[in-house]
């Protein structure tokens, strides 16, 4: 089965305090996302960055429809998906 993308959907621009105005993700965070290889741990890092993006503010909206249609488009099972987030 083929790995979750990166919750990044290609805007980063960073600002809010260092997060990225698209996904919420900080550039450690985006570096930390990369060394994740087990689905377990993509998984938990989704659940963390929904979490984080509703602490932030109600701004990222736009984000799970952008990434879903990232998802779509490599044609893997999307994250948000799963009834364990």
């Amino acid at each position: 089965m083929a790995k979750a993308p990166s919750p990044c959907i290609s805007v980063c621009k960073y600002r809010l305090g260092g997060h990225c105005i698209a996904c919420s993700m900080t550039k450690p965070q985006k570096s930390a996302w990369k060394g994740l290889s087990k689905k377990r741990d993509r998984r938990a890092f989704i659940r963390f960055l929904l979490d984080q993006q509703a602490v932030l503010g109600g701004r990222f909206k736009a984000w799970a429809p952008a990434y879903r249609r990232k998802c779509d488009k490599k044609d893997v099972p999307c994250p948000l998906d799963d009834k364990r987030l």
